[in-house]
C-alpha cells in the first residue's frame, strides 16, 4: 500500500507576545491530528511562526482550526509590530514532503482557502505557485498597504479583488495562502538603527531588485536602535546562508556598520547547517594558518 503523502504548513501569526494565545493556536492544530514540530515567537515583530507536518486533510484541517483561534483572539486594530502583515493569520503557505508534489500543495491551498472563507469568514489572496495572477505571486506585492489598507485597496483596484471571499475581515483582515517549496527564514541584525541602511541592503540582495534570484530580502526596523535584513531562501542549496550573511556584512561595512547577529526563523536542512559550519570552520582554519 502507498503511504499518504504528507505536507508541512508554515502558519505565520501576528501575535509574538501572548504566550496564551499562542499556545491556544498550537492546541487547535495539534487537535486536527496535525504535528506541530517548531514554534517560535518574536515579540518586536509581534510575530509567531508555527511548523507543522500531516497528511492532507489534517493539514487542512489543522489551518481551519487555527484560522478560527486566530479570528477569536487577535485583533490587529490593537497590533503594533515591525513586520509587515496583512492578517490575524497572515501567511499560510502549504510545502510538499517526500512524494507530493507542489501541484498537490496547490491544491491543497486552495480548499483550505475556501473552507477558511466559508466556515471562519475570512478571505484570502492566494500566492507562490498557488497564484491566479502573476501580480499575486509574490507575498511583498499582497501586503502592500497592509491590514490598515485592505478596503480602500479592494475599492480602488480591481485587480485586489480575493481570490476568496468579497470582504477583509473587520478584525482579522485576510490571509495569504500559498504553494511553495520548502525555504529558508533567516534573519540578519545590523549594530545600528540605521533603517534606510537595511532597507538599502535588502533592496541590493533580493532577486526582484537584481540581486540574487532566489533571495527575499526586506529591511525591518526591530526597535530605536535596531534594524535587521529579514531573508528567504527560496532555493536551499543555490545560496548558502552563509553567504547571505557574509554579503549583509560587507554591504554594512561599507556603511561603518556592522553585524550583531544572525537568526534562523523556524526549521533548516541539515545540509544547509552542515554547510555553514563547513564554511566558517574552514574561514577559521584558514585564519590560525595565516598566523603561523
Amino acid at each position: 500500500m502507498t503511504p499518504p503523502l504528507e505536507f508541512e504548513i508554515v502558519p505565520n501569526l501576528s501575535e509574538g507576545r501572548d504566550l496564551d494565545v499562542i499556545a491556544a493556536c498550537v492546541a487547535a492544530m495539534e487537535a486536527e491530528g496535525a504535528r506541530v514540530v517548531h514554534r517560535t515567537s518574536d515579540p518586536l515583530h509581534n510575530r509567531s511562526v508555527i511548523t507543522a507536518v500531516g497528511r492532507a486533510s489534517q493539514v487542512v484541517a489543522a489551518a481551519v482550526a487555527l484560522a478560527r483561534i486566530a479570528r477569536e483572539r487577535i485583533d490587529l486594530r490593537e497590533h503594533r509590530g515591525a513586520h509587515p502583515r496583512i492578517g490575524a493569520l497572515d501567511v499560510l503557505p502549504f510545502v510538499p514532503l517526500g512524494e507530493a508534489r507542489l501541484d498537490d500543495a496547490v491544491t491543497l491551498a486552495h480548499r483550505a482557502a475556501a473552507r477558511i472563507w466559508r466556515e471562519v469568514g475570512i478571505p484570502a489572496y492566494l500566492y507562490g505557485a498557488a497564484a491566479s495572477a502573476p501580480h499575486r505571486e509574490h507575498l511583498a506585492a499582497i501586503r502592500r498597504g497592509e491590514f490598515e489598507g485592505l478596503t480602500a485597496r479592494l475599492g480602488a483596484d480591481a485587480e485586489w479583488q480575493f481570490d476568496y471571499g468579497d470582504a477583509a475581515h473587520p478584525t482579522a483582515g485576510a490571509i495569504a495562502v500559498g504553494a511553495r517549496p520548502f525555504l529558508i527564514a533567516f534573519n540578519v541584525e545590523l549594530a545600528s538603527g540605521d533603517l534606510a541602511l537595511a532597507r538599502r541592503i535588502a533592496r541590493t540582495l533580493r532577486g526582484s531588485s537584481g540581486g540574487m534570484r532566489t533571495l527575499k530580502c526586506l529591511g525591518l526596523r526591530l526597535d530605536a536602535g535596531r534594524v535587521q535584513v529579514s531573508c528567504n531562501v527560496t532555493d536551499v542549496d543555490a545560496v548558502p546562508l552563509y553567504r547571505v550573511t557574509e554579503l549583509v556584512r560587507r554591504a554594512a561595512a561599507r556603511s561603518g556598520v556592522s553585524v550583531a547577529r544572525s537568526e534562523l526563523i523556524g526549521l533548516a536542512p541539515y545540509r544547509a547547517v552542515e554547510r555553514v559550519a563547513r564554511a566558517y570552520e574552514a574561514a577559521e582554519s584558514g585564519t590560525r594558518n595565516s598566523r603561523g
